[in-house]
């Protein structure tokens, strides 16, 4: 039983990511390159977070953790969107067959998969390693479904990091400050919306951060030039039936 559970929750987490990887970078190493660099620059932002948290001395305000753990990941993707564009010259001259170069968007896709991916696993890891045995029935006695829930949420942040990617790129490229306050607030919103779990508002925690992830993703989908026909049609419906009132 703990093997499915176990493997349940895996694939419920990393799942979508490893069909995204598998689809879309695989098949490129400058992608592969793109995605663990980005990997490591997480890495660096936890690094220097929790450096943070240990010379802070009021260790009981998790919400406040939380909120620098936000805004240094954040600024780690800042600094790598720096070097990535000043390596995006390189890689278009000297990578003449890849595809990151083909797409404007492809570099913060990247990027943001790298980020998700490596949060997911941070944030999984140890529950994953009790989901393992001897038994896992409300883990420690807690809630009979935190397993479950607790990968839900990380494939949720995972997604997230790629849409937030996507939009904190292009409103640096774009010099536009609204997408890169979304991808800020949103992002902390999200990250405190988690901490409802230890009071068991699992459900409601997880309506709101699918909100969102559906609301990001359809943010992100807009930015990098992609169109839905069913909403066309409803806006054209809506402005149609507008002007002939």
């Amino acid at each position: 039983m703990t093997l499915l559970e176990f493997t349940g929750c895996t694939l419920t987490a990393f799942g979508p990511a490893l069909s995204m990887f598998i689809v879309t970078i695989m098949n490129d190493p400058v992608r592969v390159i793109i995605l663990i660099a980005s990997s490591f620059f997480w890495l660096l932002s936890l690094l220097f977070s929790s450096i943070v948290w240990f010379v802070f001395p009021s260790k009981q305000q998790v919400w406040f953790g939380v909120i620098v753990s936000v805004l240094v990941q954040e600024l780690f993707r800042y600094f790598l969107y720096l070097l990535l564009r000043k390596a995006e010259r390189g890689l278009k001259r000297f990578v003449v067959h890849s595809l990151v170069s083909n797409n404007k968007h492809m570099l913060s896709y990247v990027s943001g998969l790298g980020f998700g991916v490596m949060s997911g696993l941070f944030a999984l890891i140890n529950i994953l390693a009790e989901v393992g045995g001897p038994g896992t029935m409300g883990l420690r006695g807690g809630y009979s479904a935190f397993c479950i829930v607790s990968s839900i949420f990380t494939a949720f942040i995972i997604l997230l990091h790629v849409f937030w990617g996507i939009l904190f790129f292009h409103g640096l490229n774009t010099d536009n400050k609204n997408f890169i306050l979304y991808v800020v607030i949103s992002h902390l919103v999200v990250s405190e919306i988690t901490l409802l779990n230890q009071y068991y508002f699992n459900t409601l925690a997880l309506c709101i951060v699918f909100v969102i992830t559906l609301g990001s993703g359809y943010y992100a989908f807009k930015t990098a030039g992609g169109h839905l026909p069913i909403i066309d049609r409803l806006k054209n419906q809506i402005t149609t039936t507008a002007a002939e009132n």
